[in-house]
């Protein structure tokens, strides 16, 4: 059985045929293969060596019926280009992958209809799900969360787990490093407003204002992406500021080639800060100052929450939302605030 006779292909072994060898009935072996600790060991391991012996292979939709696992974990991003969530989703494939389960990417391209579609089609393929950035209104996320286990990043909803990278406070650290080298007029390029790290950042731009004294403008918001950049720095510029803070490290990046274009130094006359320290954020022209988080970790961290959750169900969470730091990663794009604004 599961072997070639005299090359006659034959049928898969079953947990049946485990059965006849050993003696026991296909229930036991059922748990002997599924759920170990639930037999006694020697017909535990009888069963077992039996097993191997015929060369069983589990049939996973079986499998999934007995144990009510898929084994499979859905990992949701809102662009799979955008080079931010590459070291997400290595984190989550490598913690994953230790704990036994298989990922399923899904590219939501940025919209919460998609995200909410792609989830209730495949909730029964999947024991959970990770939603990066999540574009969902907070109600259908908090729903969400009552039918399917599942953990954010970078998204903070009352009552849904989440792993959170500090960037508001990291953008008061752009804005106190901005202010110490003299700049007063600094602009917020904002991204889009469906996005909560964009509003979040936005308000904490504010209160680092409030601090300093400041009143700080904000342009946009533009489209993600790193083909904003051109109308963001048009926008800068319109703005007469003599640095910006950007949503993310690919609007900044977008800007630098057009500002090169409009004859306008950076940073000599323009300071550029991004957020996220993306690949290619140091080796850009100049390489780029950014605030730096610790995106690997929060995926195994999102992962580890997810998966206490699928292993004690009815257990209270140790902790609803853990915080990582993010920090200003200062390169050559940032300088001393010039005499006097470049305009339009």
């Amino acid at each position: 059985m599961g072997s070639s006779e005299g090359g006659r292909r034959t049928r898969p072994v079953t947990i049946t045929d485990i059965a006849r060898v050993t003696g026991v009935v296909p229930s036991t072996v059922s748990r002997a293969l599924n759920k170990p600790g639930r037999v006694n060991a020697a017909t535990r391991d009888r069963i077992q060596a039996a097993a191997r012996e015929l060369n069983y292979v589990p049939n996973s939709q079986a499998r999934a019926l007995i144990s009510g696992r898929t084994g499979t974990i859905a990992v949701l991003i809102s662009d799979v280009t955008n080079p931010f969530y590459f070291g997400l989703i290595r984190g989550t494939q490598q913690r994953l992958k230790a704990a036994g389960y298989a990922q399923l990417l899904i590219d939501t391209e940025d919209s919460g209809e998609h995200e909410a579609e792609m989830l209730h089609k495949m909730r029964r393929s999947l024991d959970g799900a990770i939603l990066a950035a999540s574009r969902l209104p907070e109600g259908a996320l908090t729903t969400l969360a009552g039918e399917i286990p599942l953990v954010t990043v970078n998204r903070n909803v009352r009552g849904v787990q989440s792993v959170v990278i500090d960037t508001p406070t990291g953008i008061g650290l752009a804005v106190e490093h901005l202010v110490n080298l003299g700049h007063r007029d600094i602009v917020y390029v904002a991204g889009p407003d469906t996005a909560w790290s964009n509003r979040a950042r936005w308000r904490s731009m504010c209160a680092a204002g409030e601090r300093y004294g400041q009143r700080f403008r904000q342009v946009g918001p533009f489209p993600r992406g790193r083909s904003s950049g051109s109308a963001a720095a048009d926008a800068v510029l319109a703005a007469g500021a003599t640095a910006c803070v950007c949503f993310n490290d690919l609007f900044a990046i977008g800007m630098l080639p057009r500002l090169r274009e409009r004859g306008v130094r950076v940073p000599g006359d323009l300071s550029v800060v991004g957020c996220d320290d993306i690949f290619g954020a140091d080796f850009c022209h100049p390489p780029l100052t950014t605030l730096t988080g610790p995106i690997e970790q929060a995926g195994e961290v999102a992962v580890a929450m997810l998966l206490a959750r699928l292993d004690e169900p009815t257990a209270e969470p140790d902790r609803r939302t853990v915080i990582l730091p993010a920090t200003l990663t200062v390169r050559e794009s940032t300088g001393p605030a010039p005499d006097r604004p470049v305009g339009v």
